[in-house]
């Protein structure tokens, strides 16, 4: 498989995604983002509670 077909395929889906709104209905931005702070706030607390100097 070449570069120009794998981009032309590419390019192909991403079209079809923006053709049906692109966004699934069930997935909330807010939750996802939040979701994600949480975790990322959580792996800052682990990654400080071992890095502490003794």
């Amino acid at each position: 498989m070449s570069f120009h077909s794998t981009a032309a395929q590419l390019v192909t889906l991403a079209a079809e995604g923006e053709e049906h709104g692109g966004n699934h209905e069930s997935l909330s931005p807010y939750l996802t983002g939040g979701g994600a702070f949480v975790i990322l706030l959580l792996l800052l607390w682990i990654t400080t509670r071992f890095n502490r100097d003794r």
